[in-house]
């Protein structure tokens, strides 16, 4: 099965605005698109904050649960190649399906390692 990717570009930065705003002007292009196809379906979803989280979530796992057996997740934020890396995993990993995967290529590094300076 091959995997689309729809970029839905800026959204607004409050939560509440951006949810209605996806409902409204993509979800009806999101469902018209998986009904038409065969194909699996990632969405790129711009950074946000934390309480974004709840609304990304029920997207993914309503349009998975809707349109199974197609898989369809979501991408929240990263640079381009970090979402490029989440893309070709997705396509290689028949299993995942329903998920929201917040990048972060703003630099948080590696929570194990101790800042040399202490």
């Amino acid at each position: 099965m091959a995997q689309a990717v729809i970029d839905c570009g800026k959204l607004p930065d409050r939560a509440t605005e951006a949810s209605a705003e996806f409902y409204t002007e993509w979800l009806p292009r999101i469902e018209l698109a998986l009904r038409d196809t065969d194909d699996d379906l990632v969405l790129l979803l711009p950074h946000a904050a934390y309480d974004h989280d709840d609304w990304r979530r029920a997207v993914a796992r309503d349009l998975a649960r809707a349109f199974a057996p197609c898989r369809v997740n979501v991408i929240g934020g990263g640079d381009a190649p970090s979402q490029e890396a989440t893309i070709a995993y997705l396509e290689n990993a028949p299993g995942v399906t329903g998920q929201y995967l917040p990048l972060d290529s703003a630099g948080a590094g590696n929570p194990v390692r101790q800042h040399d300076d202490q």
